[in-house]
């Protein structure tokens, strides 16, 4: 049985926001890992300034600005430094070079206005990522304030929800949120909660027939391959103690359905997991924050959360593994 501290990797973000404040501040912390910061080093240095910490021997990976950067103030030339990170973080993850990664927030809109990708292609770190490590199917969870809530949708207009929301997406979201939570959090027989897409989960069909032709099917197959599903269930009773304390995660049909709750118990403190990828990675709960960049006061409580959560994921996981 291995003894050695895992390794995180930890992306600085998009440079004009509050990702490099946050990595800065990582030095004050005392976690049971060895972290490598990814970013410029000269960025880091003067946010640490900013937010009067003392970098120490905080490990800092020097990937050099493509541009000037000034806090609060974006820029396109950056984007192509944002997207290094994160391929460095994945190369390194796939290498074994380290255990987990943990990512700052970055700008969605910058990465496409400087059409490094495809139009639009850019929907963030999940989508990202699954490209890169060549997962078809990836499940963003927030995890804070007691709950674990999944997303069976992520960044989508309410109006293309329905249509994304078939048998096979819903299938293999459950399964993937099911393995990971035995794989990744060390729980033996998971109880999920589904939440039905429609006001009343379709009230049988006459607010919506997506309970009872997607929804409600996939469910009892899974059910009958032994799974521990409740559902669907109407979304605005779903929070309740009623039904949460007979539960270890929550699927939500929709990004605000689920991410509302969660972040209204737990933001600045909650913790983004992406399930499905072959390596660990959590994110803050939270985005750029430009208007505090280089500014003092910051609050990093996300991010530590962030990186406290990767470790014991990479725990649990060479636990099972082992076993």
């Amino acid at each position: 049985m291995t003894t050695s501290l895992p390794t995180i990797a930890v992306t600085s973000g998009e440079p004009a926001g509050i990702g490099p404040d946050l990595c800065a501040m990582l030095a004050a912390e005392n976690f049971p890992a060895r972290l490598v910061v990814l970013g410029d080093r000269k960025l880091i240095e003067s946010r640490a300034t900013a937010q009067a910490v003392a970098l120490g021997a905080l490990d800092i990976e020097h990937i050099p600005l493509a541009g000037p950067c000034v806090a609060g103030k974006l820029s396109v030339v950056n984007a192509r430094y944002v997207l290094k990170l994160l391929d460095r973080a994945v190369s390194g993850c796939a290498r074994g070079e380290f255990s987990a990664m943990v990512t700052a927030p970055v700008q969605k809109s910058i990465i496409n206005d400087a059409a490094l990708l495809a139009p639009g292609t850019f929907m963030g770190h999940t989508e990202y990522l699954a490209a890169k490590t060549h997962t078809p199917h990836v499940v963003m969870m927030l995890v804070g304030g007691g709950l674990r809530v999944a997303l069976a949708t992520t960044h989508l207009s309410l109006r293309d929800v329905p249509a994304a929301i078939t048998r096979p997406m819903l299938t293999d979201t459950l399964r993937i949120l099911h393995n990971d939570l035995q794989r990744k959090f060390g729980i033996a027989t998971p109880r999920i909660l589904v939440a039905g897409l429609n006001p009343h989960a379709g009230e049988s069909g006459h607010l919506g027939r997506e309970e009872l032709d997607v929804i409600t099917p996939v469910v009892e197959r899974l059910r009958r391959e032994g799974m521990n599903l409740t559902g669907p269930l109407p979304a605005d009773t779903l929070f309740t103690p009623r039904h949460l304390g007979k539960a270890d995660a929550v699927l939500a049909m929709y990004h605000d359905q689920g991410l509302s709750v969660l972040k209204y118990a737990s933001f600045g403190t909650g913790v983004n997991v992406t399930l499905g990828l072959p390596v660990v990675r959590t994110s803050v709960d939270h985005g750029t924050a430009l208007d505090l960049a280089g500014r003092p006061g910051i609050d990093a409580g996300s991010l530590i959360a962030a990186v406290s959560m990767a470790i014991e994921m990479v725990g649990k996981t060479a636990a099972r593994t082992e076993d």
